[in-house]
């Protein structure tokens, strides 16, 4: 039973909440540096999450504030909400939402919060008649695993770019990669 104070959007979210089992949230934001920070909270908590925010304390992110003006509230955007796929359903499922950090003090966006420099600049192209247009473009390396299970330095195949099975040894785990960027709503081009 929800209070009322809710968006059609959040009601969505915690209707998906329900009807995908979720028992944990994860409540994204970035660091100056562009880090990808989150706190992890359960489930039961998003309708919190939606009409008060979840606080922590900013002083621990780099580039935010210090210890005497700690205390931030993230504020979840409810059409980034995506279940995680690859969380195993049987220690409990997940799923993020990309938050906004706000100023406890003044109740506003934290001017610090790289999501809210993007929103200002986007907002001014705007107002100046340009479209943005971005896109990632991820590349990595896939390291062998030494007996202990940790990462290595040694390649597991010595395929570059375009080449084909068996040089190629990477294309099952492109392929879990792009059902589980799809399964959480990205579109792949390549």
């Amino acid at each position: 039973m929800t209070n009322g104070n809710l968006t059609a959007a959040e009601e969505e979210v915690l209707d998906e909440i329900e009807a995908e089992a979720i028992d944990f949230l994860r409540l994204q934001f970035t660091d100056i540096l562009g880090t990808v920070k989150n706190v992890s909270v359960p489930a039961r908590q998003a309708e919190k999450a939606f009409t008060e925010g979840i606080y922590f304390d900013g002083s621990s992110i780099e580039g935010f504030v210090r210890i005497q003006e700690s205390d931030m509230r993230l504020k979840p955007d409810p059409d980034t909400f995506a279940v995680l796929p690859w969380q195993n359903r049987e220690d409990g499922a997940s799923a993020r939402m990309i938050c906004d950090v706000i100023d406890t003090s003044t109740g506003e966006p934290f001017e610090g919060d790289p999501r809210r420099v993007l929103k200002n600049a986007l907002e001014r192209a705007d107002e100046m008649g340009y479209t943005v247009n971005a896109a990632p473009e991820p590349e990595f390396f896939l390291f062998e695993e030494d007996d202990a299970g940790r990462a290595t330095t040694e390649t597991g195949d010595h395929g570059g770019y375009f080449d084909l099975a068996p040089k190629d040894l990477a294309s099952d785990v492109r392929r879990d990669i792009i059902y589980g960027l799809e399964e959480m709503g990205f579109e792949v081009e390549a």
